[in-house]
């Protein structure tokens, strides 16, 4: 057999992070700090922190494999614990402070975390739940000062840490598949599972999204990823920025309209990512007052569906093409993102956002396929519906710690628990979750589907559409539904934008005003919690 006579080099972190330095050492990384400043320094000044922290943390004894847990939002102290960590060997685990006290505890002691990073606000937090910790020696807070708290006992500062430490660091030679980074699911059922990424699942999964026609990152960009980077490390835009020398802008905690618009147009931002709910907070605060962003020329949605009304006002009043994307932590997150074709660029525009609601074509290196109950491959005609699996080569390939097993078939796909057709243009539509999907009369209702028209009514911000039981159908839809800020709307206004648009046996039963809906830790709708409401809700339509 002949073998390319190529050189051996490992993918890793650690080349990101020297080619950064090395070649693109003037471009800027830009964050809001806890203390509501603006923090602005070069890769090469990033750099050379990234080695004192490396230095600091050998000293400190920590060893290859060790985790490091984080307890922070997007700021740049976050972003070289994120390289230092990993290019020393040890793991960068992201933990998501939105998640309740039993799951923050059971996900530190289960990732067996050594030290613990965290963001001042989140001071109280972390000494309510220490004694609960069972394996952190050291408790680092990411300040130039203790917070201002009775008993900061046991708790050292991070500049304090770095502070004397070389600016240079002799970094070792790793293996790619040695793991980087640890997340966490949200945990919506059950205890969260753990998903390590490898240095090589990180590296090439950061080239696949941002080259070519998916994100296409590039130097002139200046980048504000607003997804968190306890987050599936933000979408890998933390790696991606760095590697093709683009401008990193980190929001910080403050993720509500004022703050993102100050920075997008302050940093003349030109790629923003994020989950829908952020992005409809924003159009708010912008229609509202008036505004611009200028800058900005496209825009990544994932996290949950992105309504069409977010497409298409995004377009046709800032000017903002959206790239409506899917994966899950699992994936390291990103499989699919909806960069248009060729022959698909110039339709007129419904035509265009029809194609852009969808959940994107897959990124090289992830393979898809839908199959119905008894395992048989679907067609990819995006008619035929079935549960969708995935693989690649930064697809999960085992939980950790060999988590929920059944998670995975025996010819090596992941089951997502998402329910979806393929069309034939490669494009992904994702009809429901597993266990969201309506059964109603033997017809199968995509709950997303009926959110995402519901949101196209000018009143309404937000939608969560949840199954309520019904004597005859076995299940019926309903809609809750947030109207806007100062807006007025009956429910049968509402309900009537559905004529024409689904089947009228996909009609919802009831729209049903609230003030608010659940939110998961990540920021999706939480459509358990909604459930969990509504039990035992009677319809009006029920005719038992």
């Amino acid at each position: 057999m002949l073998y390319g006579q190529m050189m051996q080099d490992q993918l890793t972190i650690t080349k990101i992070l020297q080619h950064a330095n090395r070649f693109h050492a003037g471009s800027q990384i830009v964050s809001k700090t806890s203390d509501d400043k603006i923090h602005r320094f070069r890769y090469d000044q990033f750099y050379r922190r990234v080695c004192q922290l490396a230095n600091a943390l050998v000293k400190a004894g920590v060893q290859s494999g060790d985790r490091i847990g984080t307890l922070a939002w997007n700021d740049h102290r976050h972003m070289e614990i994120y390289y230092a960590a990993s290019c020393i060997g040890a793991v960068c685990h992201t933990i998501n402070p939105r998640l309740f006290d039993d799951q923050l505890t059971f996900i530190a002691n289960d990732a067996e975390d050594k030290f613990l990073f965290f963001d001042p606000q989140f001071y109280g937090k972390v000494s309510e739940l220490k004694d609960t910790f069972e394996s952190i020696e050291r408790y680092i807070v990411l300040s130039d000062a203790k917070p201002e708290a009775a008993d900061a006992q046991g708790v050292e500062v991070y500049e304090d840490l770095i502070a004397n430490e070389a600016e240079s660091f002799n970094w070792p030679e790793l293996d790619e598949k040695q793991a980087s980074a640890l997340c966490y699911t949200s945990g919506t059922t059950g205890n969260p599972k753990g998903v390590l990424f490898s240095h090589r699942s990180t590296l090439i999964h950061a080239l696949s999204v941002s080259g070519g026609d998916w994100l296409c990152v590039r130097q002139k960009d200046s980048i504000l990823p607003v997804v968190p980077m306890f987050h599936a490390n933000a979408w890998g835009i933390p790696y991606a920025a760095l590697m093709n020398g683009a401008k990193l802008v980190l929001p910080g905690y403050a993720l509500d309209g004022p703050n993102l618009h100050t920075m997008l147009n302050e940093e003349q931002v030109t790629l923003m990512a994020g989950v829908p709910t952020v992005w409809l907070g924003l159009l708010e605060y912008l229609n509202r007052n008036n505004l611009t962003i200028d800058s900005v020329d496209r825009m990544m949605v994932g996290g949950s569906a992105a309504p069409m009304a977010i497409i298409r006002e995004f377009e046709e009043k800032y000017d903002v093409r959206v790239m409506h994307g899917w994966g899950m932590t699992e994936l390291s997150p990103v499989g699919t993102l909806g960069a248009l074709k060729s022959h698909q660029a110039n339709l007129p525009p419904e035509d265009r956002y029809q194609i852009q609601a969808l959940q994107g074509r897959p990124l090289f290196g992830v393979d898809l396929r839908i199959v119905d109950e008894d395992g048989n491959i679907q067609p990819h005609d995006g008619k035929a519906i079935g549960a969708l699996q995935v693989k690649g080569p930064w697809v999960v390939g085992s939980y950790y710690k060999d988590a929920s097993p059944d998670s995975f078939t025996e010819d090596g796909w992941f089951e997502t628990g998402d329910v979806a057709a393929i069309d034939p243009e490669g494009y992904l539509i994702i009809t429901d979750r597993t266990k969201d999907v309506i059964k109603s009369g033997g017809e199968w209702i995509s709950s997303i589907e009926l959110e995402n028209v519901a949101v196209g009514h000018p009143a309404v911000a937000e939608a969560a559409c949840i199954s309520i039981k019904h004597s005859k159908w076995g299940e019926r839809p309903v809609v809750c539904v947030v109207l806007k800020e100062g807006a007025d709307a009956d429910p049968e206004d509402i309900k009537a934008v559905y004529e024409g648009q689904v089947a009228k046996w996909c009609i919802p039963d009831e729209i049903i005003l609230v003030d608010e809906l659940p939110h998961t830790a990540t920021g999706k709708l939480s459509k358990l919690e909604l459930r969990r409401k509504f039990e035992g809700y009677s319809l009006k339509t029920d005719e038992a």
